[in-house]
């Protein structure tokens, strides 16, 4: 195996997020930071060896970390252990599983996932932190900026641009170049056909 890696949050996304990266190969996880009440305990055979306050011991030992906190309604936390991860020299690769689809004219930046069967077409961009669930597909020229979670199923068509910290539901569907903007939540199965404002919630 390679490099070793280090997940920080042990629940339901762990899990899928696991079984990418054995997938993919490129890197070996050395254990799961969760709460103090979860120590010692396994998600898929890897065990829990730290919670928050080890942190900087532990990514001073392991550098690559992958943020394995799912995020449905709110970007929060993922964002503050993204900011604080990078503040103590945590590197966040990109990971891709091998069967996923990302174009070689599309950019997926640091500490994003691009999770089973999802497809990133030419001239996307995608940006930090983000989740691309299983089978979600960002068409060309969309900008996913950081942060965002596009949930199992999600269709982002053509130059779409979908702003920061934003949710978007399973099977969601947007009509092309349209901006939805940050913070945003939308429930599984809605159709957006034309821009959302900041901060709204559609379900």
């Amino acid at each position: 195996m390679g490099e070793k890696i280090l997940l920080v949050g042990g629940g339901g996304h762990c899990k899928s997020c696991i079984d990418v990266i054995e997938e993919e190969g490129t890197y070996q996880i050395v254990g799961i930071v969760d709460l103090p009440a979860k120590l010692n305990q396994d998600v898929l055979g890897y065990a829990v060896i730290g919670s928050d306050a080890d942190l900087p011991e532990l990514v001073d030992s392991y550098q690559h970390v992958l943020i394995t906190l799912g995020q449905v309604k709110s970007p929060v936390r993922r964002i503050q252990l993204f900011e604080y991860l990078k503040s103590i020299g945590a590197v966040f690769p990109v990971i891709q599983s091998p069967k996923a689809y990302v174009s070689r004219h599309a950019l997926v930046s640091e500490g994003t996932i691009v999770m089973h069967h999802s497809l990133i077409n030419a001239g996307a961009k995608v940006g930090r932190n983000c989740i691309i669930n299983t089978k979600a597909l960002v068409e060309h020229d969309a900008v996913i900026e950081d942060h965002c979670h596009i949930a199992t199923g999600a269709i982002i068509n053509g130059g779409v641009k979908v702003g920061a910290g934003t949710f978007l539901g399973s099977n969601s569907v947007t009509k092309e170049c349209i901006e939805i903007r940050e913070e945003t939540v939308i429930g599984c199965g809605k159709k957006i056909i034309k821009n959302v404002p900041p901060q709204s919630f559609i379900f």
